[in-house]
């Protein structure tokens, strides 16, 4: 259950997460942050991350290739780390319900 953070969201947020996602990264420290959206989708499929992003161009390509990756959609607009940092923590089980479902491919954070 490891989550990927995709370029609009900081990597300042992993050291947080490390203790309940282990595993995860951002696409800078994988070398995707001059990417395509695509090419983030399939480092994720292919390495068993779920995306975690405010970006609903990862929604619509999960409704053309299917809920591999999953989605973390941060759908709170343009606030702090700490705010960001506090929803992930905050709807932790909600992600791990979702990560572990084979019935939902999106979890939406507000």
């Amino acid at each position: 259950m490891k989550l990927l953070l995709d370029q609009n969201l900081s990597r300042r947020l992993l050291p947080e997460l490390a203790s309940i996602f282990p595993g995860s990264s951002h696409v800078q420290v994988d070398g995707l942050e001059s990417t395509s959206g695509k090419s983030v989708w399939q480092f994720a499929r292919g390495h068993g991350f779920a995306i975690v992003t405010k970006d609903v161009d990862f929604l619509e390509m999960q409704q053309i290739f299917g809920f591999h990756p999953k989605l973390v959609w941060m759908n709170c607009g343009n606030v702090s780390n700490i705010v960001i940092q506090k929803k992930l923590v905050d709807h932790a089980d909600a992600i791990r319900k979702m990560l572990t479902t084979t019935d939902a491919g999106v979890v939406e954070i507000e």
